[in-house]
């Protein structure tokens, strides 16, 4: 067998390995999952969403010019 055709089997083989892990690798990580972890990672997801939620409604606040910014203020106080 010449170099070329090893480099050749060792690429295939290599593509062959990684489209098995993609298809049968993924169902199996996430059976093993226990469903303590399972709650554990919904109840992150859910954090961060609310995080993000937060960290727009403050970007909205710092850009906003401040005549708005006093305005939405002011009606704030006025309720």
């Amino acid at each position: 067998m010449n170099p070329f055709e090893m480099v050749a089997v060792i690429v295939v083989a290599v593509m062959l390995a990684s489209v098995l892990r993609a298809k049968y690798g993924h169902s199996r990580r996430s059976a093993r999952l226990d469903p303590q972890e399972q709650a554990e990672n919904l109840r992150l997801r859910e954090e961060v969403k609310e995080l993000k939620e937060r960290l727009h409604v403050l970007e909205r606040i710092a850009t906003d010019k401040e005549s708005s910014l006093a305005r939405e203020i002011d009606d704030l106080r006025n309720r």
